[in-house]
């Protein structure tokens, strides 16, 4: 089971917020300053420019501009909060729907009020969370229609145009671009399809203006990695990588899996790179949706290379043939590498389709398998040759290919009301384990 760690020092503009295991009711949530007007919709989309806001959905687009850039737009604009996590090292999204359905909720209203928008979704494939959402749309209705709109989970359902298409009856699968959802979206109207995340912290922001870039520079993450759990918390920018591996229960990292399946492979030395979007991408990788999975002493880059690009080629929306060859052929190789039978050209293959698949799909599901090719010839070189013979012991031990559930994070427990009050009642206190002190970019 996932663990959720506290920060040591609870800030009161904190997503886990206070009681990250419980789903909060509404009473609580108004209680801590939510469902407020105090700041209004032209002041609050001021305080997220000037706060350098970035969506938290992987992108790490501004969230002022993408608002503003609906708004301007005009007609009846729509907002839909997306809580469709494809990424199976990530859990964030889904915990918050089940833990924290307010704090969205909330968000998502302002997000309303500073597009204009005249209705709105919450895009969702977790049953249990939208259970939870409606709810909480039950014990305190939206200013605005919301409608809760579930699909089937898939790596490519909560991409922006599959986010559109399935709330307009079809299927969740990406379609090309132009036209963007801000330009032409559900029902032909200027849509903003924002991360659940997010619009939490929109929602934060608005209630407590003053803390707008500590809102802004802190943000959920999912670690795992090794024999040791996963992990749910929350953290500041600029916290060295290798903090977060000893934090998580891997401290003797080789590298890491980085950014879900988008950010590609790292090295050890990557490790002392801080957790900031800028600082990860001048050095070739990402963030994303916020997932790293740490690649213990005992695990083979070309093993986790291999999981990566096995999972992406079994979830091909298989819309663009150039995404169902590019994938199948990169899967195969690596495949091949980590049970020492390649080819001597497979260093080549690998560069060539590295170099020249990117952007050729209609979705990013292409990319990230070609930037995990990639990402394993530049930061473990030596490995490709090593492997062309024999595989090594850790590939000789990896289950065969195609085997399920490799890279899956399970969600937190998160106990709803009810549930929570029953067992506090009858059962022996626990023992929270915070977070020891992190420091961030100053």
């Amino acid at each position: 089971m996932t663990t959720i760690r506290h920060p040591t020092a609870q800030s009161p503009g904190s997503v886990l917020g206070a009681a990250p295991d419980v789903t909060e009711s509404a009473a609580a949530y108004r209680a801590t300053g939510g469902y407020a007007d105090a700041t209004g919709p032209d002041e609050l989309l001021r305080h997220l420019e000037a706060s350098g806001l970035r969506g938290r959905g992987g992108a790490g687009f501004p969230a002022a501009v993408k608002l503003r850039a609906v708004r301007e737009r005009g007609g009846a604009p729509v907002v839909v909060a997306n809580g469709e996590e494809g990424e199976p090292g990530s859990v964030k999204d889904r915990w918050l729907l089940r833990a924290r359905p307010h704090l969205v909720l909330d968000g998502l209203a302002h997000a309303a009020a500073m597009t204009g928008a005249v209705r709105g979704y919450v895009y969702l494939s977790d049953p249990e969370a939208g259970a939870r959402v409606r709810r909480a749309l039950a014990e305190h209705p939206a200013r605005l229609p919301v409608e809760v709109v579930e699909t089937a989970h898939a790596y490519v359902a909560g991409e922006e145009s599959a986010v559109v298409r399935r709330i307009d009856g079809g299927p969740a699968l990406p379609t090309a671009k132009p036209p963007r959802p801000f330009e032409k979206g559900v029902g032909g109207a200027p849509t903003l399809v924002a991360n659940v995340e997010t619009l939490a912290r929109i929602a934060l922001t608005a209630a407590r203006p003053g803390l707008r870039e500590r809102i802004a520079d802190t943000t959920l993450i999912t670690m795992s990695g090794g024999t040791a759990t996963g992990m749910l918390t929350e953290v500041p920018y600029g916290v060295p990588l290798r903090t977060l591996a000893a934090l998580q229960g891997t401290p003797d990292a080789t590298g890491a899996l980085m950014g879900g399946l988008f950010g590609g492979l790292v090295d050890a030395r990557a490790l002392d790179l801080p957790l900031e979007p800028d600082a990860l991408a001048a050095a070739g990788t990402a963030l994303g949706c916020g997932a790293m999975r740490f690649l213990a002493a005992d695990t083979c880059p070309v093993s986790a290379a291999a999981d990566a690009v096995g999972h992406l080629a079994a979830e091909s929306a298989r819309q663009c043939g150039v995404c169902v060859s590019g994938t199948g052929a990169i899967r195969d190789a690596l495949d091949a590498l980590a049970a020492g039978s390649a080819g001597p050209d497979t260093a080549a293959r690998l560069h060539r389709w590295a170099q020249g698949l990117p952007g050729r799909g209609a979705c990013g599901l292409l990319d990230a398998a070609a930037g995990t090719a990639g990402s394993l010839l530049r930061a473990f070189p030596d490995l490709v040759p090593y492997h062309l013979d024999l595989p090594c012991a850790a590939c000789a031990a990896r289950p065969r290919a195609g085997t399920p559930g490799r890279l899956t994070v399970a969600v937190p427990e998160v106990m709803d009301a009810t549930a929570s009050a029953r067992a506090t009642a009858t059962a022996t206190p626990t023992t929270r384990h915070p977070l020891p002190a992190l420091k961030g970019t100053p």
